[in-house]
Parts: structure tokens; C-alpha cells; sequence
């Protein structure tokens, strides 16, 4: 029997988890809440879901999973309030605004004995779980080091409202590195330490389109971080972060071993090209064995991409019928959000900055476990046929 499931906030991100829901048999979503009642009951009507306010879905017996969607400086309070409601929690990133807060749920889905998971869950797309299995299998051997890079010129040029973007809380570390630190921590576990240096060569930016096209917001946080993350393993990663950025050669990451390199495409998409070198020979595509999750589902302003999120929720939910644990954990989306506040508290204050959490590195995901989730025919949900999402907008 497929697993209750309610959302609270039913912003764009929310269609996404409507839509790919129905690609996995072991989830139904059946509520849909948001502050403003115009938005559930849109996303009520365009689902075939019923809408209701927060407290009546967080209350209502056939809701036995809670996605919270909410913007992140209200993530710690729903969640809280539905794990104390009794419900099992999967958040969309970060997991609360500040790790302090993310540590008490954590601690209280401990004490009550439920579930918390936290997006993103990428890392178990098609590029993810490939490069994880080359690294598993020795073909760069150990890890040594690696190089990270998201780095663009702002979203301001085509979001409407991008001020939230450039407040405190927001900036290309918080918004994008959550992709990137999972990604690492799935492929050679969790940071011990970071060192970082920060700036802010803009004071403002300029909206770029929507009705308030031309109009200059503050830029309150920086915008060009550059740090180097020390592994547990030893490995040493840099990472460099900016929206000060017209155009750049970079890889997304790329992963150095000891018998070999890795380039790992973008880890905010489940698919793209992974490539291997041995030793100093040339780099060569990996094939994806006709992973499911490499499928083209989702049209953006950078063309077709495959984007499967609540394929982690669809992980959760087995998981908690099999009693096993599942792979977005939400001591993993503790860690990462500790490791993202590091690298900005190690900017601010100019200095080095020991990681206080852990995790356990994520379980691999197959092609067979991912089409176990996925079923074998067609499947139906919330009175509708899955079918491809297709957006205007990009990530």
C-alpha cells in the first residue's frame, strides 16, 4: 500500500514532486496546504488533491508523510510541527536555516522515533550512483583530491523576485552547494574541515526581467566564495561558488584518484555524462546502461534534462515499510548544512573551520533498486497518468 503523503508549500518546486510522484507506486499524494489558500487550491485542482489548512493536513489520519516545501527560514517550524504531529518528514534543501536548528530535528525524529529525510537527492540519479560505482570499484583508486565549480552570473537576469538570493541566508553557497557537498559526500563520505575566502564585488544587482525589470536590490551576502574542504579521508576538494562569473571552462567536479581522474557533470540534474581517465590516458564517456534516471524528462532554459526529485522520497517511503535506513537522511542533510555554514563562518572570521557532525555515507542505489521504486507498468496517482514535466524555467 502506497504511503500517505501531504505537502506544505505549494510553490513552482511543488509540481515537481506532484509530477514525479506519480512515477513511483510506493507514494500517494493526497493533501496539498500553503499559507495562502489560492495556491493549494490550485495545486488542489491541477492534481485532483484535496486542500485544507496547515494544521487540518499535519492532523489528518491518511497523512503519514509530510514534504515540506516552505521556504527555508520556515523549514525548522513546519517540520517540527509535523514530526510532533506524529508524521514523518522529507524536506526540500536545507534542511532548517541554521544547523543548530537542523540538529534539533534531527534530535527530536530520534526521540519520537520517526523518519527525517532532506533533500537533494540527485546524488542518486543516473551520473551520481555511475560515478559512485567507479569509485567503489577502484577505477581511480583511493581519492586523493577534487575540484568543484557552480559558478555563474546571478539568476537576477531572468528571475523576477531574485532579492531572497541576495539576503543573508542566501548566496551561491547556501542555494547551489547543498548539489555539490552531497554529491561529494556520496562519492568519498563526509568533511572534517573547511578554509574559505570570500567577496562581494557588487553592491547591488539589477532585475532583469518580470514587472520589476530595472530595478536595483542590495547585494547582503557574498557572492564569490572559494575554500578547500579536507575529507575525513584525507582527500582535499576546492570549491569555488560565484554569481561574479560571465562565463567559465570549468568542469562541474571533477574527482582525482590515485590510479585515475573523474569528471562528474552537474549534480544539480540526475543525468549527464560521467568520463573516466586511467592514469594519463584520454578521458572516455561511461556509459549509463540505460539508467532509468537518465531519461530526458524536463524541458529548461538549458535545454532537456532529466530530473527525477522525490526519487529520494520514493527511497524513504520503502524504506520505512522494509525497516531499513534510507539514503536522504536527515543526519546527512545535517552535515552538509554544517559544512555550508563553515565555509561561510571560515570567510568571515579568516580562519579554518572544524565540522562539528558526521554522517554515514549514503548506501548505493542500482538500476534494479531504482526500477523496484519505479514499478513495472504505468502508474496512476492522485486521479492522473505520470507523465514528463515539462518547465519553462531552469535550475
Amino acid at each position: 500500500m502506497a504511503l500517505g503523503i501531504g505537502i506544505v508549500g505549494c510553490g513552482n518546486i511543488s509540481s515537481r514532486y506532484f509530477d514525479n510522484a506519480a512515477l513511483f507506486p510506493g507514494v500517494e499524494i493526497r493533501a496539498c496546504a500553503d499559507l495562502f489558500d489560492a495556491a493549494s487550491k490550485r495545486c488542489a485542482d491541477r492534481y485532483g488533491v484535496r486542500y485544507s489548512p496547515v494544521v487540518d493536513l499535519l492532523e489528518a489520519d491518511d497523512i503519514e508523510l509530510v514534504i515540506n516545501l516552505t521556504i527555508p527560514a520556515a523549514h525548522y517550524e513546519i517540520s517540527l510541527a509535523a514530526l510532533e504531529a506524529g508524521k514523518h518528514v522529507y524536506t526540500e534543501k536545507p534542511l532548517a536555516a541554521t544547523a543548530p536548528l537542523g540538529r534539533k530535528l534531527v534530535e527530536v525524529a530520534e526521540r519520537i522515533g520517526l523518519r527525517l529525510g532532506s533533500a537533494p537527492d540527485t546524488f542518486l540519479g543516473a551520473a551520481g550512483q555511475t560515478a559512485r560505482s567507479l569509485v567503489d570499484a577502484g577505477k581511480i583508486g583511493g581519492i586523493v583530491g577534487g575540484a568543484c565549480y557552480v559558478m555563474s552570473r546571478g539568476a537576477e537576469s531572468w528571475h523576477p523576485n531574485p532579492d531572497f538570493l541576495y539576503r543573508e541566508g542566501g548566496g551561491p553557497v547556501l542555494d547551489l552547494g547543498p548539489y555539490y557537498v552531497t554529491m561529494l559526500v556520496n562519492l568519498m563520505g563526509p568533511v572534517r574541515k573547511v578554509s574559505a575566502m570570500a567577496a562581494t564585488p557588487f553592491a547591488t544587482r539589477t532585475i532583469g526581467s518580470g514587472p520589476r525589470q530595472g530595478e536595483k536590490i542590495a547585494v547582503e551576502t557574498p557572492t564569490s566564495i572559494h575554500c578547500i574542504l579536507e575529507f575525513t579521508s584525507g582527500a582535499l576538494v576546492s570549491f569555488s561558488a560565484s554569481w561574479d562569473v560571465w562565463h567559465h571552462g570549468h568542469n562541474n567536479i571533477e574527482i582525482y584518484g590515485e590510479a585515475g581522474s573523474m569528471v562528474v557533470p552537474d549534480p544539480n540534474f540526475f543525468g549527464g555524462e560521467v568520463k573516466l581517465t586511467e592514469r594519463d590516458g584520454p578521458l572516455v564517456a561511461v556509459p549509463d546502461d540505460g539508467h532509468p534516471l537518465a531519461r530526458h524528462n524536463r524541458q529548461t532554459r538549458r535545454g532537456m534534462v532529466a530530473d527525477y526529485r522525490a526519487i529520494g522520497l520514493a527511497d524513504m517511503a520503502a524504506a520505512i515499510a522494509e525497516g531499513r535506513p534510507h539514503r536522504c537522511d536527515g543526519k546527512l542533510g545535517l552535515h552538509v548544512l554544517d559544512v555550508l555554514e563553515g565555509i561561510l563562518l571560515s570567510a568571515r572570521e579568516s580562519r579554518a573551520v572544524s565540522i562539528g557532525t558526521s554522517c554515514i555515507r549514503p548506501a548505493s542505489l542500482s538500476i534494479a533498486e531504482v526500477e523496484a521504486l519505479m514499478g513495472k507498468t504505468p502508474v496512476k496517482a492522485a486521479g492522473r497518468t505520470a507523465t514528463p514535466h515539462v518547465s519553462s524555467a531552469g535550475e
